[in-house]
């Protein structure tokens, strides 16, 4: 039975009465197009995702951490892949993914909550902006492509703006612990409606957790999630998703191979759910700020400034390519001597992959997007 759209909350895990996914009303027409925006929150490691192995100072900055990349998709000259993100580099060989390195938002202190909140509103300054690029972006769109959801508890400070949008996953509340849940499990284990809502609750406040779980099959799950509800000729056309766990302080080595594999999992399941309608679809990878360049004393890095940001899809105008103005990564090119030093602005490569991809005047991409630029 398909039910009205509405919300029911189960012990406070709201999820939408809509069989297991949620349902919208949307406009009959309008082009195919798809956006879907990871946010990689914790600070990813650009170094490691998109290693520069050509860079003499790489080896001796990163020492054994250097070596997981020996196996590693060698991108050019200067790039190699990390070993991870094998479906990833298939695209990379299909021209359909695009890595844009030594990147940053304007951002350049090291606080994860002020470097995301720059990251989502696209301001000059942390909290300058109440609203998101995202939700700005919608107002540029035909109306049958400005219905939007985002795989997280609430709405995320990109998604919000003038145009109504959706969340698809439980809240976060302190007292639903696991007893609770557990009690709750139980009580809804015989109920035909209110069991299956129950359980894919559960199992996406799992899956965005922890992308890296079960040998990445928990970021896999979440792609065929998001594909699911992007699909439908009434499904989602901009889509956001949160993924945490890349703030890699210790152990970074196989830290990191789990978060990239679950995340090459969730690219993977995403291109293959959504089918054809890959070749209309932009995936955008980025991250609050980077990581430093040396190794720390317990197997990580800190936090740092420049990153990487992965575009993927079918469409892309510059696919099978990395676009840097590489800085280098001896001592005196670092930034404050520690960081990869950021030679061009994330919001750019944001906007300019937008604006390609929708087929917008990339000044007025850029004017909406980033307004305090």
């Amino acid at each position: 039975m398909i039910l009205s759209r509405r919300s029911i909350v189960l012990s406070g895990i709201a999820v939408t009465a809509t069989g297991a996914l949620p349902s919208f009303a949307y406009a009959a027409a309008g082009t195919p197009k798809r956006l879907v925006f990871i946010i990689q929150r914790g600070a990813a490691d650009g170094l490691a995702t998109v290693a520069p192995t050509g860079d003499p100072a790489f080896a001796a900055a990163r020492r054994a951490m250097a070596d997981e990349t020996a196996a590693g998709a060698k991108l050019d000259g200067m790039f190699t892949l990390h070993p991870a993100l094998a479906t990833t580099a298939g695209l990379y060989t299909g021209k359909q993914a695009h890595f844009a390195h030594a990147v940053a938002t304007a951002y350049r202190d090291r606080s994860h909550f002020d470097g995301q909140n720059m990251l989502e509103g696209g301001g000059s300054r942390p909290y300058g902006r109440d609203d998101g690029w995202v939700g700005r972006l919608l107002t540029l769109l035909p109306a049958a492509e400005r219905d939007a959801i985002a795989i997280a508890p609430a709405v995320p400070l990109a998604l919000r703006g003038s145009v109504q949008v959706g969340t698809y996953a439980p809240s976060r509340l302190p007292q639903a612990d696991a007893d609770l849940i557990a009690r709750l499990t139980a009580l809804y284990q015989d109920d035909p409606l209110l069991h299956p809502l129950w359980d894919s609750a559960i199992k996406t406040q799992e899956l965005a957790g922890d992308i890296g779980g079960n040998n990445g099959r928990n970021g896999a799950d979440l792609g065929k999630l998001a594909a699911s509800l992007m699909l439908p000729v009434d499904g989602a056309r901009v889509m956001m998703v949160e993924t945490g766990g890349w703030d890699t302080h210790s152990g970074q080595r196989g830290r990191l191979a789990a978060q990239l594999r679950g995340l090459d999992q969730l690219v993977g399941a995403l291109q293959t759910g959504l089918g054809p309608a890959w070749n209309d679809t932009l995936v955008i990878v980025a991250t609050e700020f980077g990581r430093t360049v040396e190794v720390n004393g317990t197997g990580g890095t800190d936090h740092g400034t420049a990153s990487t940001a992965m575009l993927l899809g079918g469409g892309l105008s510059d696919g099978g390519k990395v676009s840097a103005d590489w800085p280098g990564l001896g001592t005196a090119a670092r930034y404050e001597g520690r960081d990869l030093k950021p030679t061009r602005s994330l919001e750019s490569v944001i906007a300019g992959a937008v604006a390609h991809h929708y087929a917008l005047d990339l000044t007025r991409v850029m004017s909406t997007l980033y307004p305090d630029a």
